[in-house]
């Protein structure tokens, strides 16, 4: 290297090449994305060249981080697919019967894999030699479950190495885990503490960053949306929770006075790290939760439900929760509209974060015609 190469630079100048907030430069050092090391007092310190090569490969359209994964195949194949991702606990899955839709979705946000059926390569004739080919996709993996599969690949792939074949479902979860968890270097896995992490937890800490939500003021789109989940479930108390490193702080409150807690206090950890609409109906009598301070003292919580709520990337924020101060439990309908409530939190946050880009956009295009 030469002198600028070897020019050390501390997080807070990683923050201000980047133009990010030094929380989000922490993040990115600590979680592997730019090499590091720690001085004998314990800063972090990287190389010039490493942070713009990090800028270059932004610069070039490089896919960010993503947790969401693609499955197209035949409407009769996508339940057994379904089951065998539950164990991708890392994964946000968009499902789709044809490929049409699919690739709409897939254009509009690159993701981490996409999952093709083999059953559907007879009526999709070239598509994964599309895929293969999609420079916007060369982060994205490329996974064709069923081992009839290979017999449509007459050709010579464009990016043969990315496309994986797996002849059984069983073998599926696991492939779609290392596509999204790849995105990040060993340096990022969770450690032990006081509250379960999912294992994309660095991956979600930067998305939560770069949603801009923790410590906005309220907001009626968000309000609205509480206030509906507790009338129409007949709780206390409704919460739209967002999962700092140490607080679990609420972008919307009905029925609670304080604004946010440590984070080991959260129930919606367990929500995030399940991916899917999580029950307690009784806290107290649960021993993960009988001696949490919500529970053991004031405001003495007994039943929690939580769905997460998700980012256009699939990485799960937080979560919509109800809580009570009693015992109780929800029918499927309640649970359905729980669901629907927090797909609508999410949903007002895709629409946030994609009007935020066509603003930079649109910025970009005015600096340029300048």
């Amino acid at each position: 290297m030469d002198a600028s190469e070897k020019e050390i630079v501390t997080t807070t100048e990683v923050a201000r090449i980047l133009g990010v907030s030094v929380r989000t430069a922490q993040l990115l050092v600590e979680g592997g994305s730019i090499p590091s090391w720690k001085t004998p007092g314990g800063h972090r310190r990287v190389y010039r060249s490493d942070v713009v090569a990090l800028v270059k490969g932004q610069e070039a359209g490089l896919t960010p981080a993503s947790a969401r994964v693609i499955v197209i195949a035949p409407p009769e194949r996508l339940p057994a697919l379904r089951v065998a991702l539950e164990r991708a606990r890392s994964c946000f899955i968009d499902a789709y019967p044809e490929p049409f839709t699919a690739l709409l979705d897939i254009g509009g946000r690159s993701p981490a894999a996409v999952v093709i059926d083999a059953g559907l390569l007879d009526r999709a004739e070239g598509l994964l030699h599309a895929l293969s080919g999609d420079a916007a996709l060369q982060q994205t993996a490329l996974l064709v479950v069923g081992a009839e599969g290979r017999a449509f690949v007459f050709n010579p792939l464009p990016t043969e190495g990315r496309v994986r074949f797996i002849d059984n479902d069983a073998d599926l979860a696991e492939a779609a885990e290392a596509a999204v968890l790849g995105t990040t270097s060993d340096a990022a896995a969770p450690v032990p503490g006081l509250f379960p992490l999912p294992d994309n937890e660095t991956q979600r800490l930067l998305a939560l960053e770069r949603s801009g939500l923790v410590d906005t003021p309220p907001e009626d789109a968000f309000d609205r949306l509480t206030w509906l989940a507790a009338q129409t479930l007949g709780t206390p108390i409704s919460l739209i929770t967002l999962l700092t490193p140490t607080r679990q702080w609420f972008k919307s409150r009905q029925g609670l006075d304080m604004a946010d807690t440590p984070r080991s206090w959260a129930f919606c950890n367990h929500t995030i790290l399940q991916g899917r609409c999580t029950i307690f109906e009784d806290l107290s009598a649960d021993p993960r939760f009988a001696d949490n301070p919500a529970v053991a003292d004031t405001p003495n919580f007994r039943f929690y439900a939580g769905c997460p709520i998700v980012d256009p990337d699939g990485f799960s924020l937080g979560s919509l929760c109800v809580i009570d101060t009693r015992p109780r439990t929800l029918d499927d309908t309640q649970k359905n509209i729980l669901s629907n409530l927090a797909a609508l939190v999410s949903d007002e946050i895709r629409l946030r974060v994609t009007d935020t880009r066509l603003r930079r956009a649109m910025d970009a295009l005015d600096r340029k015609s300048r």
